[in-house]
């Protein structure tokens, strides 16, 4: 079975995100930025950082992130994960493990305080979707004495415009909600 995959540019010029009809994840995103964090997680993750140049992949929902690193060139690599996902994907490989999603959905669900809910609230409602479409997602590690401690993943690690949209963006969208908030950092 072929797959439709979609290449689109991001704000990051190290990554790609290729946009696929195929149901990755059922919410939000995993990050594995080096392949011994893919190896038995992601069958998809490990195809992908066989190919040269890959260093970070992020899938989502319908949409896997790939970032290059120094090595490799983009018409290479960009072939070599056109066909990665057509294949896997294809074949009807899995992204992630189903006991890895079972323990990420665990982990999601341990409440944090009522501010940390009302954080998760904002990012998972209006945040997470609007980075999703440059190919970023941006979770939450910790809340603590104001200061609300974010994990950039895919396109938004690294990439030039973060900060803007870390400080003018993010922040002053929490601040205004939630008046505990005194800052945001990335981690």
């Amino acid at each position: 079975m072929s797959v439709n995959i979609q290449l689109e540019w991001t704000p990051n010029p190290s990554t790609l995100k290729y946009v696929v009809d195929t149901k990755l994840l059922p919410t939000g995103a995993m990050n594995f930025t080096t392949p011994a964090a893919a190896t038995d997680r992601s069958p998809l993750a490990e195809k992908l950082f066989g190919i040269k140049g890959v260093v970070s992949v992020m899938i989502g929902t319908n949409f896997v992130t790939v970032t290059k690193g120094d090595e490799g060139e983009w018409d290479e690599l960009n072939d070599g994960v056109m066909m990665a996902l057509d294949k896997h994907l294809g074949d009807g490989g899995i992204a992630v493990k189903p006991e890895v999603l079972e323990a990420r959905a665990k982990e999601l669900a341990t409440n944090g305080g009522a501010i940390e809910e009302r954080i998760k609230e904002i990012l998972e409602a209006e945040i997470r979707p609007a980075v999703a479409q440059d190919g970023g997602d941006i979770t939450l590690d910790k809340f603590e004495n104001g200061v609300v401690y974010l994990h950039m993943q895919g396109s938004c690690s690294g990439c030039p415009s973060s900060t803007a949209t870390l400080k003018m963006g993010i922040e002053t969208r929490l601040k205004e909600s939630i008046p505990e908030v005194t800052e945001v950092v990335a981690v």
